[in-house]
């Protein structure tokens, strides 16, 4: 899968145009919009990218988390070899190991939610003009669809293409919607 953003001031085009990608197989799932006017996004209907996708707080707790794994390791690997353990025992510092694991992770995911995700920050400029981020995650077979939907919606400017969400992920949620619409 790839994704293709474009960029646009008019909510009103951008319901227009997923509702179009929508009644061509697209699905909810492959479509969103990042927007600072969460408000409008709404009002509109639009899929918007969760409040928490919207910072890096994911990449940065496993950053975190793999620093505090070094960390670590270098309290165990310190502590075999400083001979210590042998007297104190093991316990005192696996225990500080999971402390220095847990903190690092902590700290990357309160770094992370600090900063906006790495795949949108790009877009700062134009989130902060009051500009509206309309990205779809599709499949080689519906890019012809994405072209020709998107080509009659002049207001929409192409801003680049990017990793898309794995399909797995897509199709699971396409099935949980599915699901939901069955259930009472």
């Amino acid at each position: 899968m790839k994704r293709y953003y474009y960029v646009s001031d008019n909510l009103d085009d951008l319901e227009a145009v997923e509702q179009e990608l929508e009644r061509c197989g697209i699905t909810k799932p492959q479509i969103h919009v990042l927007s600072e006017k969460d408000g409008e996004v709404e009002r509109h209907r639009l899929h918007e990218v969760e409040a928490v996708l919207k910072k890096d707080v994911v990449h940065s707790t496993e950053v975190g988390a793999l620093i505090g794994a070094i960390a670590a390791g270098f309290v165990l690997l310190l502590s075999y070899l400083s001979g210590i353990t042998e007297t104190v025992g093991w316990v005192p510092f696996i225990f500080l190991a999971i402390v220095a694991l847990g903190f690092g992770a902590w700290e990357g995911g309160m770094f992370g939610i600090q900063s906006p995700h790495r795949d949108f920050r790009q877009f700062t400029g134009a989130l902060q003009a009051g500009r509206h981020v309309f990205f779809v995650d599709i499949e080689p077979a519906q890019e012809a669809t994405l072209s020709r939907v998107t080509r009659a919606h002049p207001q929409l400017q192409a801003a680049g293409t990017g990793a898309a969400t794995p399909r797995w992920v897509i199709l699971a949620q396409n099935k949980w919607k599915a699901f939901n619409r069955k259930m009472p």
